[in-house]
C-alpha cells in the first residue's frame, strides 16, 4: 500500500504537468527538448509539492515509534533486568503506532529526494538557460545556435562562477572557518533556497489577496464584462502592433528574397526564413526560381550572413506574437459575447438560456459555449444552463472566494508567528499536533495536502499571470513561446524547495526553526542544517515572511496598479477616465464585432437553407441529365446516329447545365421539334428545312 500511494502521486504530477502542458505549448510546432525541459521542470515540482504530506505523516509515525520504544527501554536501562511489565507497554506500542496507509519504508525517501531535488536544481541553474538563449537564437544550424547560446549565458554562468570561486577562497583561507564538503553543499543549497525565498513572499503576497478577489469579482457580471471591455481594447492596440511588426519583417523578407537569388549560397536561409512565415506570405513571395542572375554581380549590395540571423530572429518573434493575438482577439470576442448573453438572459421569464450566436456557441473551438454531444442534450439544457450561468455560479464563486479569504488570513496569521513555539501561535501547527495526539494519518496528510496546495496555487497562478511586457508571457490555447515556457519552468523549480521548506516551518515539522528536540523529514535532512549560517536560519528565514502582511496591504490597495497606471501602462481601474474611455472603446468594438458576426451568421443560414431546398433536386435532375445524354452517345456509337430523348427529360436537364449542339449528320431526319438550347440558338430539324435547296 506504502509503494501505491507515491506511484499514484508520480502518476498524478505528470498528467497534470501534461496537461498545463498541452494547454500553454504547442506539441507540433515547438522543438521537442524544450517542451521536455519545461514537462520535466514541472513535473519534479508538482512530485515535490504531493509527496510532502506523505514525508510528514512518515516523520510523525517515525518519532511516534522512537518514543515509544524509548518508554520501554527506559525501565530496563534503570534496574538491569527485563521484567515482564516491559512486554506490555512493547504491545501498546505495536497497537498505537500502526503504520499510516500511505508508509514510505526507510531508505526509498532519501534516494528520492536527493534524485528530485538535484535534478531540479540542475534544470533551473543549468540547462534551462541554456536552452533559452538556444530557442531564441535566429541561427540556421545547430552549431549557430549553441554557439550563441554559449556566448550570451557566458556572463551569466561566469557571474555564478565568480561568486563561488572567491566564496571557496575566503572559506580556505580563514582560520576559523573550518568546512567540510557537506557544510560547502548546505550553503550552495542555502543561497539558492534564500533567492527563492525572497521571490516567493513577493509572489505569496500578490496572491493571497488578488485570487480571493478575483472570485469575488468573477459573480458580478457588470465588473466582468467591463473589464472584458477593457481588455478589448488594449488587446485591439496590441493586435494591430502585431499586424503592423508582421508587415515589416514580411517587406524585409521580401526584400531580401528578391535580391538573394535562387544559385547564391545564402538561399538556404532564404528558404529557411520563408518556411516560418505564415502560408499566404509564402505564396506571396516565391521562390523566385526564373531568374540565373550570376550572384558574384557586385551591382546589388548582398545582407550578410548575421543580418540573415537577426531577421530570423525577428520572423520568429513577429509570426508568434501575431498568432498569439489573433486567437486571444478570438478568445476574448467570445468572452464578451457569453458575458453579454448572460447580461440578457437575467432577465428572462422563461429561465431558458438563448445564445446570440447558436450555431458559433457550438462549433467554435474558444468559446464559452454549451457543451456538445449527449451531456448538453440530456443534462446540461438550456433551462439547467440558465440555472448555472444566472443563478448558481454567482453564489459559487461567493462562497470559494470567502473560503479563500479565511486560508490567506490564516496563512498570513501563520506567517507572522510560526517562530513562536512557546505557546503555539501558528494556526497550521495547532491543526498538525492535534490530529498528531490521535495519529489520525489521513487527517494529517489532508491538512498538509489542502494547505500546500493553497500556498503552490497562490504562487504558481501568480507566475502564469504575470507579463514582463512581451518578455515573458504565458498565453493558453498553445499560444506560449519556448522562452516563456522555459522561464516558467525555471522559476519552479527556484520556488518550489523554499516554499516546502517555510511550509514546514509554518507547522513546526522544522527543528531550525521551531528549535525543538524532534526527528527531522527526510526533505528537511536532505537539505542540511541551517544552523551553518546561523544569520540565515535564525534571522532571514524567521523575519523575512512578516514582510508578506506589508505586500498584501500593498496589493489590496492596487498599490501596483496605481503605480503602473501612473507609469503610463494602462490598468484596469474603475474609478479612472483613461479606464472609462478604453470600456466605452471596447464596448463599440465588441458591437461591431458582433454585427459582422450576424451578418456571417445570416448568410450561412440562407446557404444552408438554399442547398436543403434545392439539394436535392438539382442532384436528381443531374442524375437523369447523365442517363440521358449516355444514352446518346451509346445510341449514336451503335447505329450511327443520335437515340432519341424524351423532350421533358431534356428540357428539364437543360435548365440546370449547358450543353453542346447535337452534331446531326448523313441524311437521317430527326423528328424533334423546335428546341432552343442554353447557348442561346433557336435550331429546326424538320424534313421541309433540311431540303430546301435539293431543287437547284
Amino acid at each position: 500500500m506504502s509503494g501505491l500511494a507515491l506511484g499514484v502521486e508520480v502518476v498524478v504530477a505528470f498528467l497534470l504537468a501534461l496537461f498545463l502542458l498541452h494547454r500553454y505549448g504547442d506539441f507540433r510546432r515547438q522543438q521537442r527538448m524544450v517542451l521536455f525541459a519545461t514537462l520535466l521542470a514541472w513535473f519534479l515540482c508538482f512530485l515535490i509539492v504531493f509527496t510532502i504530506p506523505l514525508d510528514v505523516s512518515t516523520t510523525i509515525y517515525n518519532q511516534c515509534v522512537t518514543d515509544k520504544r524509548q518508554l520501554v527501554i527506559s525501565p530496563v536501562n534503570r534496574s538491569g533486568q527485563t521484567s515482564n511489565s516491559s512486554v506490555f507497554p512493547t504491545q501498546r506500542v505495536i497497537q498505537v503506532c500502526h503504520k499510516p496507509w500511505s508508509y514510505i519504508p526507510d531508505g526509498i525517501l532519501p534516494v528520492f529526494w536527493r534524485v528530485v531535488y538535484w535534478t531540479s536544481q540542475c534544470l533551473t541553474w543549468l540547462l534551462i538557460p541554456f536552452m533559452q538563449s538556444y530557442a531564441r537564437s535566429g541561427g540556421f544550424t545547430i552549431s549557430a545556435k549553441m554557439k550563441t547560446a554559449l556566448i550570451e549565458n557566458a556572463i551569466y554562468y561566469g557571474t555564478y562562477l565568480f561568486i563561488f570561486c572567491s566564496l571557496l577562497i575566503y572559506v580556505a583561507v580563514s582560520p576559523q572557518w573550518h568546512l567540510s564538503w557537506y557544510d560547502l553543499r548546505t550553503i550552495g543549497i542555502t543561497a539558492a533556497n534564500t533567492w527563492g525565498l525572497f521571490l516567493l513572499v513577493l509572489l505569496l503576497g500578490y496572491g493571497l489577496v488578488e485570487i480571493p478577489r478575483s472570485y469575488w469579482r468573477a459573480s458580478c457580471h457588470g465588473h466582468l464584462l467591463a473589464k472584458t471591455y477593457f481588455k478589448v481594447a488594449k488587446l485591439m492596440t496590441e493586435k494591430a502592433d502585431a499586424e503592423e511588426n508582421l508587415e515589416d519583417a514580411m517587406e524585409d523578407v521580401r526584400a531580401v528574397n528578391e535580391t538573394i537569388k535562387y544559385n547564391h549560397p545564402l538561399r538556404k536561409c532564404i528558404d529557411t526564413i520563408l518556411r516560418k512565415c505564415p502560408v499566404e506570405y509564402q505564396e506571396r513571395l516565391g521562390r523566385n526560381m526564373d531568374d540565373y542572375e550570376d550572384f558574384d554581380d557586385k551591382r546589388n549590395p548582398y545582407p550578410s550572413r548575421n543580418s540573415l540571423v537577426k531577421l530570423h530572429k525577428q520572423v520568429i518573434y513577429a509570426v508568434q506574437k501575431h498568432n498569439r493575438t489573433q486567437v486571444q482577439w478570438q478568445i476574448l470576442l467570445d468572452e464578451a459575447f457569453h458575458l453579454e448573453d448572460v447580461a440578457k438572459n437575467e432577465t428572462s421569464s422563461t429561465h431558458q438560456f438563448i445564445h446570440s450566436f447558436p450555431s458559433t456557441s457550438s462549433t467554435h473551438q474558444f468559446t464559452h459555449s454549451q457543451p456538445k454531444g449527449c451531456f448538453s442534450k440530456y443534462l446540461y439544457t438550456p433551462a439547467v444552463e440558465w440555472y448555472w450561468e444566472c443563478v448558481c455560479r454567482r453564489w459559487c464563486n461567493r462562497l470559494l472566494a470567502v473560503a479563500l479569504c479565511v486560508l490567506s488570513v490564516g496563512v498570513v496569521w501563520s506567517e507572522c508567528t510560526f517562530f513562536s513555539t512557546q505557546p503555539v501561535l501558528s494556526l497550521f501547527a495547532i491543526l498538525i499536533q492535534l490530529a498528531e495526539r490521535d495519529y489520525n494519518y489521513l487527517y494529517i496528510e489532508m491538512a498538509c495536502f489542502i494547505t500546500i496546495f493553497f500556498l503552490c496555487y497562490c504562487v504558481y497562478s501568480t507566475v502564469f499571470r504575470i507579463r514582463v511586457f512581451n518578455y515573458y508571457y504565458l498565453a493558453p490555447h498553445h499560444q506560449t513561446d519556448a522562452y516563456s515556457l522555459q522561464f516558467s519552468g525555471m522559476l519552479f523549480c527556484r520556488l518550489t524547495p523554499p516554499l516546502c521548506l517555510n511550509f514546514l516551518g509554518v507547522i513546526h515539522m522544522d527543528s531550525t526553526i521551531s528549535h525543538q528536540q524532534r526527528q527531522q523529514t527526510t526533505y528537511t535532512s536532505i537539505m542540511g542544517s541551517m544552523q551553518v549560517l546561523s544569520f540565515i536560519a535564525n534571522g532571514f528565514y524567521i523575519y523575512y515572511p512578516m514582510l508578506i502582511v506589508l505586500l498584501c496591504i500593498a496589493t489590496y490597495f492596487s498599490l501596483g496598479t496605481r503605480c503602473l497606471n501612473l507609469l503610463g501602462f494602462q490598468q484596469f481601474m474603475g474609478e479612472s477616465d483613461l479606464t472609462s474611455d478604453l470600456v466605452d472603446e471596447g464596448k463599440e468594438l465588441i458591437r461591431r464585432e458582433r454585427r459582422k458576426r450576424q451578418r456571417g451568421e445570416e448568410s450561412e443560414s440562407r446557404r444552408r437553407e438554399w442547398r436543403e431546398r434545392y439539394g436535392e433536386q438539382k442532384e436528381k435532375y443531374a442524375a437523369r441529365t447523365r442517363s440521358c445524354y449516355s444514352e446518346l452517345r451509346e445510341a449514336e456509337d451503335s447505329n450511327g446516329r443520335a437515340g432519341q430523348c424524351s423532350t421533358e427529360q431534356c428540357d428539364q436537364s437543360e435548365l440546370l447545365q449547358d450543353v453542346e449542339p447535337l452534331d446531326f449528320t448523313g441524311d437521317d431526319t430527326l423528328e424533334l421539334g423546335d428546341r432552343r438550347y442554353a447557348g442561346g440558338r433557336s435550331l429546326s430539324t424538320s424534313a421541309s428545312r433540311t431540303r430546301i435547296f435539293d431543287d437547284v
